[in-house]
């Protein structure tokens, strides 16, 4: 039985967690993990962190983790770190003070190419298997390996075609803060467009957040389905984040809509050197292609311009560069991963 010492902190990292799972037979499961997939050391819900008053307590439990975690690895076969570069990076290290020899895998990797360029060193000299999601990281990693993409395993269902179905989906993000910043704005245009609305909730908030946070959603119909959603519509507002990717590959037209606090913005455009801030676009970029959706930014989104990018939305060439997404990423990345960590 192969022994897994795996750190999967973020709900997203469990998500794709699962479907490696699935590829692997006769393991054992220790680390940090959603319980479903058995007993974890940590469940990963304990390092979600609500305010800046819960911060100073979640740095404290993630350092008595991590020496923890590395004790771990002396019992086991194989380490697998997804995401999560702030805990998987001193983890690693950390590892590879007390144990030499244990594989480590790490999967989805530090988002150099955006901004800290100085990790991808660290990860190198730390990591066994370096998992790329994206096949332009290798320009950043000396010896990273491109398994594919973990969307192309998760979204079972991809358009065919176009369709007008009059379903206009809203995703005014997962963070309060965005929701905040989009969610008057987004109502107001769905109240003129007079199309059926669908809003799209994430699953982690409850009935009083979703009170709270949104307020009367009177015309909307709810909806906690992304990928059903998107496949449904015909059009899509959706704040920046992995959910702008999964719309294209889906290959729902959509215009991608970001405010943040000024200050917010300002820092992030200091230290963040794209062009892009949509995941399809930036893929664009690195293959010298025009980028494929509207991203509309700070005092740009506005009532006015959403509705026109929705009348003046060019869907048959959508479509058809959506495609060439698909042929860049080319599929799945579960399998690859599996064979990594099993071998």
């Amino acid at each position: 039985m192969k022994k897994l010492l795996v750190s999967a902190l973020e709900p997203s990292a469990n998500l794709h967690l699962k479907p490696i799972l699935e590829h692997i037979k006769n393991y054992e499961l220790s680390g940090i993990f959603d319980p479903k997939f058995g007993r974890p050391f940590l469940n990963s819900d304990e390092f979600s962190v609500m305010g800046f008053s819960d911060v100073f307590s979640k740095i404290i439990k993630a350092k008595k983790a991590i020496k923890k975690m590395a004790l771990l690895s002396l019992e086991t076969d194989h380490v697998l770190l997804i995401d999560s570069p702030a805990f998987n990076l001193p983890l690693a290290k950390e590892i590879r003070k007390i144990n030499k020899n244990v594989p480590i895998t790490w999967y989805i990797l530090p988002k150099v190419w955006a901004w800290r360029k100085g990790r991808a060193k660290k990860v190198e000299k730390y990591c066994t298997n370096l998992a790329s999601i994206f096949p332009f990281e290798d320009r950043f990693f000396t010896r990273s390996i491109y398994v594919g993409n973990p969307l192309l395993d998760e979204i079972k269902k991809q358009k065919k075609s176009l369709d007008k179905s009059g379903k206009i989906v809203f995703m005014p993000g997962s963070r309060k803060s965005e929701i905040k910043a989009l969610i008057d704005i987004f109502k107001q245009t769905a109240k003129i467009l007079n199309k059926k609305s669908i809003i799209v909730i994430p699953k982690h908030f409850n009935e009083d957040e979703i009170k709270s946070l949104y307020g009367n959603l009177d015309g909307f119909a709810i909806s906690r389905d992304t990928y059903e959603s998107l496949y449904e519509a015909e059009f899509a507002y959706i704040c920046s984040g992995t959910a702008t990717l999964e719309a294209a590959l889906i290959g729902v037209p959509f215009v991608l809509c970001y405010k943040a606090k000024k200050f917010d913005f300002f820092i992030a455009k200091k230290f963040v050197k794209l062009k892009h801030v949509g995941l399809a676009n930036i893929i664009f970029d690195f293959y010298n292609e025009p980028p494929l959706h509207t991203e509309l930014l700070q005092q740009d989104v506005s009532v006015q311009n959403l509705l026109e990018e929705y009348e003046q939305m060019d869907e048959e060439s959508f479509f058809k560069r959506s495609q060439k997404l698909k042929e860049i990423l080319k599929h799945g990345s579960s399998k690859i991963v599996a064979k990594l960590v099993y071998n």
